[in-house]
């Protein structure tokens, strides 16, 4: 019975080598979000939050990782006029946006991805 616990053991050991190995040299492919490297955060060029008087959080499913964060912001960041930041550990992420912007619209940034839309809601108005 020890021998079957040791080598258990041992075959443990060697397979989270493997994985490490797989890992750096840029192979591993069974990340939460399906890529290994780390995702740049595409940049908002106005970066002035006075610039946007729209304020939205969404609640969004299926992010484990910062990476996973990473594309969520990517997507939001490619809508024009909008800037998303996310917070992975609420799940959710804080939308400024020049103009109002329809949960449709957010509903569509998010069709394609491997991330879920669960709310939208809008939090302030400044032009109101």
């Amino acid at each position: 019975m020890d021998k079957i616990i040791i080598a258990a053991g041992f075959l443990l050991i060697i397979y989270a080598f493997w994985q490490t190995v797989q890992k750096f040299r840029g192979k591993a492919k069974n990340t939460c979000c399906g890529t290994a490297e780390a995702v740049s955060v595409k940049k908002v060029e106005d970066t002035d939050p006075s610039h946007y008087p729209y304020k939205y959080t969404l609640q969004i499913d299926h992010m484990k990782c910062s990476n996973c964060a990473r594309i969520v912001e990517n997507l939001l960041n490619s809508m024009p006029g909008v800037w998303g930041r996310v917070d992975l550990g609420k799940q959710e992420a804080n939308v400024l946006a020049k103009n109002p912007v329809s949960d449709e619209a957010f509903q569509a940034v998010f069709r394609d991805s491997a991330y879920t839309l669960k709310s939208c809601t809008l939090v302030s108005d400044y032009r109101s």
